[in-house]
């Protein structure tokens, strides 16, 4: 069996000193790797998630990872304790939320973000059930 210390996505994306910014500015990534014609490498203090990006067109990788990646039908998630109040702070800090607050039947209050390479982030709030 293979062991697996951590997992992450890498995207590949353009703009990473922008992604770099958006990330570490908005939700306190730290930036442990950053060359900006190459790849960047977050990861949240807190928490130990990770996320990637990686410059389309770099000769250092194979000819799959050359093509920059389609955002559409690609979603990061954040869980957080209080969807309500993170939404009130990207507002705040007029971040582009391209879907308003809202409940979900299945025990979601969440809304989405775009990031500088139009990747939509799912900010998520696991509610109670009813019956609990």
């Amino acid at each position: 069996m293979i062991d697996i210390q951590a997992t992450f996505p890498v995207m590949v994306a353009k703009n990473l000193d922008k992604l770099e910014q958006f990330y570490t500015g908005v939700f306190g990534f730290e930036a442990v790797f950053f060359e900006p014609g190459f790849y960047l490498h977050l990861v949240a203090s807190g928490t130990g998630s990770q996320l990637g990006f990686m410059c389309a067109n770099h000769e250092s990788q194979p000819a799959f990872l050359h093509p920059e990646m389609c955002a559409d039908g690609y979603v990061i998630s954040f869980e957080v304790s209080d969807a309500t109040k993170a939404y009130a702070e990207a507002k705040k800090l007029e971040l582009p939320v391209v879907m308003a607050i809202k409940d979900e039947a299945w025990g979601q209050r969440h809304f989405i973000l775009e990031d500088p390479a139009g990747f939509k982030v799912d900010i998520v709030e696991h509610l109670q059930s009813p019956t609990n």
